[in-house]
């Protein structure tokens, strides 16, 4: 049986991961990219960030891990795209309308 402290531990454990995720530029940069363009072809994404394709596999797989972002394979080549839902409910307000901003 799990413990209120256990729980707790784990919740920390989930913001641990997701901050981590949202401390490095490179992330940034391609959760910008994806939330301005949608499904984003990773042969792409490494041309915009000019990254190689190692690092930038490094970068998605803790942006996948942190539930930021999802992908779709499509042959050799595999697509990704930003999750708004769980992006709005790490980030504050002010900053989750910087990456999806309401049509007016």
């Amino acid at each position: 049986m799990k413990t209120q402290i256990d729980i707790c531990a784990n919740n920390l454990l989930n913001y641990q991961e997701k901050f981590k995720a949202l401390s490095d530029e490179y992330r940034l940069d391609i959760l910008n990219i994806l939330s301005k363009n949608g499904e984003t072809c990773v042969c792409d994404l490494s041309e915009l960030l000019e990254l190689s394709q190692s690092r930038l596999s490094y970068h998605l797989k803790i942006l996948l891990d942190a539930d930021f972002i999802s992908v779709e394979k499509e042959g050799k080549w595999n697509y990704y795209s930003a999750n708004p839902k769980e992006i709005k409910e790490i980030l504050l307000e002010d900053l989750y309308f910087k990456l999806y901003p309401i049509d007016k």
